[in-house]
């Protein structure tokens, strides 16, 4: 058998369960991960937790047995536990490291593994490479590997992260809001922790999909329009202020309007900046990815701070934040952290962040959304989608994703940024962006313009210079 390529992408590594993803990679991986952080310091200390897919569990415990048989203290978490969640432990306990086993809103058929270091964050490419060379050079049969006990020391991260959660949430606030939540943890381990603490602080909330189940519906744990009809059809049965929604490790949000309309994460994120920035009392920027609005960019000039850019992927965020630069970090995949928290996404927090700007507006998130672009003077409407390409097509992409243009599709090129794949900016400020996923395998375009119908224009476009 060939053994297999074990590659860190955006957010860890994934693969299709049982043929790019078995227990001889997880076991190689975390030999690999235990050879890195031992490097670092002896006796090193690590949290290994899981979300609720397919053997999700038992791989967790295989990756906690080889790191403590290549020396590694190990701590277990006691239940399915999301990823930021997991973050925080780290932080809060001087843990080394962690690894959390999740595919995040990837398709049922996936599982992954992610490494974070100890300052919560996603490992930094440098220390994924390493990692990754160190599992090259390992063999999949190696004798160390066999170590899978269950005797590991249990934690139970609920109350420190919950204690967090009421240093970045105002509670008081949220409490005023006159009607209910409605919840979908689309079968995933967000289930117990955004519908438990909104309770705890006497809201009323409806919840859907809160049992395990690996198939996901059918439909795969993200919180995508498409994907969340069942809360759409609850926030309506119910009359509810907003549908709230995380994805399978609940790092990622997905929301609904009072109308049950889903509201695209790109303005969330505008939405809650614009949010902070008023009520925070803070003159501090944002950072977006290259793939993320530019309404980011009109927040920041309305309120006179800085937004910066970084590449695609959560961990270029966490050096901004420790820097105390952004009040913000967000992507347009629906990741969102913010000063003071965790230099990793949180799905939970973007939830609460967004039901205590309705409590405190008093305001549908349509009529919020309008007023923002008032403000800014312009509307930002992004488009996003996901390509299959045959091999030999994908194959010649990066080449030509190098080519020069003074024009596209009869629109004249004004900037163009490679921070991560292809964006062209155009002279009436709209964009778009080519580049292949570090998760799937796609090639996503992005697009944005100042009406919906003009970015999915620019969407077709791009697609059909792709095909071409």
């Amino acid at each position: 058998m060939t053994k297999q390529t074990i590659h860190f992408g955006t957010s860890g590594w994934r693969g299709v369960i049982a043929d790019d993803f078995t227990f001889a990679g997880v076991r190689r991986a975390s030999a690999a991960i235990a050879g890195h952080v031992g490097a670092q310091k002896k006796n090193p200390k690590l949290v290994v937790g899981h979300d609720t897919r397919f053997f999700s569990p038992e791989f967790a415990r295989t990756a906690a047995g080889v790191l403590r048989k290549n020396g590694c203290e190990i701590v277990f978490c006691s239940e399915a536990t999301p990823t930021p969640v997991l973050a925080h432990a780290i932080i809060h306990n001087n843990f080394d490291g962690g690894v959390n086993i999740t595919a995040s809103h990837n398709p049922a058929e996936y599982n992954g593994l992610k490494f974070s270091g100890p300052d919560g964050g996603p490992a930094l490419p440098d220390i994924t490479k390493d990692i990754e060379k160190r599992a090259a050079a390992l063999a999949d049969d190696d004798a160390h590997f066999q170590d899978i006990a269950d005797d590991f020391e249990r934690i139970d991260p609920r109350g420190p992260y919950f204690a967090q959660l009421k240093k970045m949430i105002r509670f008081d606030r949220l409490a005023k809001a006159k009607g209910n939540f409605a919840y979908d943890a689309v079968h995933g381990c967000g289930a117990g922790w955004l519908d438990r603490i909104l309770t705890d602080h006497g809201m009323t909330v409806e919840s859907i999909r809160t049992r395990r189940d690996v198939l996901f519906d059918g439909s795969g744990p993200d919180p995508s329009e498409e994907n969340l009809a069942p809360l759409k059809k609850l926030v309506l049965e119910k009359k509810s202020l907003a549908g709230l929604a995380t994805d399978g490790d609940a790092d990622r949000f997905g929301i609904l309007d009072r109308d049950g309309t889903f509201v695209q994460p790109n303005h969330i994120l505008g939405l809650v900046f614009d949010y902070l920035l008023e009520t925070r009392g803070e003159k501090l920027g944002a950072s977006r990815s290259v793939a993320t609005t530019h309404l980011i960019d009109a927040v920041a000039r309305l309120h006179g701070v800085k937004a910066y850019e970084t590449p695609v992927g959560f961990k270029y965020v966490g050096p901004l934040l420790r820097a105390g630069k952004i009040a913000l970090g967000g992507e347009e995949s629906a990741g969102m952290t913010v000063h003071g928290h965790l230099p990793e996404k949180d799905g939970i927090l973007a939830c609460l962040l967004v039901a205590e700007m309705i409590a405190a507006r008093q305001e549908s998130l349509g009529d919020q959304l309008s007023d923002l672009f008032r403000r800014v003077g312009a509307e930002f409407w992004p488009v996003r989608e996901n390509l299959h390409l045959p091999a030999e097509a994908q194959a010649k992409l990066p080449k030509r994703l190098l080519e020069n243009f003074s024009e596209f599709a009869g629109h004249k090129v004004a900037k163009i940024d490679r921070t991560d794949g292809l964006k062209l900016i155009f002279d009436d400020s709209s964009w778009i962006l080519i580049r292949p996923s570090g998760t799937e395998p796609v090639v996503r375009i992005y697009t944005e313009a100042a009406k919906l119908a003009a970015a999915k224009k620019l969407a077709e476009e791009a697609r059909a210079w792709i095909t071409q």
